[in-house]
């Protein structure tokens, strides 16, 4: 059983339906004990980083979430997803994320010639014998939708990275911890490749 956690947020049907698509039993919950009897978690998300650490205090998500990733049970964040899971964010100062992993999340630098939130298509830089990205090719295209990036403060934990204005960790594992910047429930075969990776772990 693969939990996703209910917190309010954009983008939580479309993973449902891309795990159903691919076989797995899949709950949409916000319930301590479902979550944690869950064998894998996911965190997806669409939004700001202070509303969305406001609902999960407010449901009693963060502390779940914190014994979810304590005792091993493999977790996935997705965009939003992915910048909660890291310590802080510069779109809401002040505010704790679930310190997961160490990192922040900054504003991508003003630019003349790109777009700010990116959105669309970007190729992956993938660190080999990576998990999530077991039998993806290397420089394979995944779609973004983001004006904020991850910047890991240990570069060992990041699977995947891509350029846009700048360096963008796209994608990091560390023990049982997975996320993605990018939104592999709409990245094609791709990203539907990555679900199944994480849900055969």
């Amino acid at each position: 059983m693969i939990a996703i956690i209910d917190y309010d947020a954009g983008n939580i049907k479309s993973v449902e339906k891309a795990l159903i698509s691919l076989g797995q039993d899949v709950v949409v919950t916000r319930d301590k004990d479902a979550i944690l009897s869950a064998d894998k978690v996911v965190l997806p998300g669409v939004g700001a980083f202070g509303d969305a650490m406001a609902r999960l205090h407010e449901y009693g998500l963060v502390e779940v979430i914190r014994e979810v990733a304590a005792k091993g049970t493999p977790f996935l964040g997705i965009c939003l997803g992915l910048q909660l899971i890291f310590d802080r964010s510069e779109e809401a100062p002040g505010v704790e994320g679930l310190g997961l992993l160490r990192g922040e999340i900054v504003k991508f630098p003003d630019s003349t010639e790109l777009k700010i939130p990116q959105i669309g298509w970007n190729s992956l830089e993938i660190k080999p014998d990576s998990t999530l990205f077991k039998g993806i090719k290397n420089q394979s295209y995944v779609y973004f939708v983001h004006s904020y990036y991850l910047k890991a403060e240990d570069e060992n934990i990041v699977a995947a990275s891509t350029e846009y204005i700048t360096h963008v960790h796209a994608s990091v594992e560390y023990k049982n911890i997975f996320a993605c910047q990018f939104h592999p429930e709409k990245s094609s075969e791709v990203g539907l490749k990555i679900l199944e990776n994480f849900a055969n772990i």
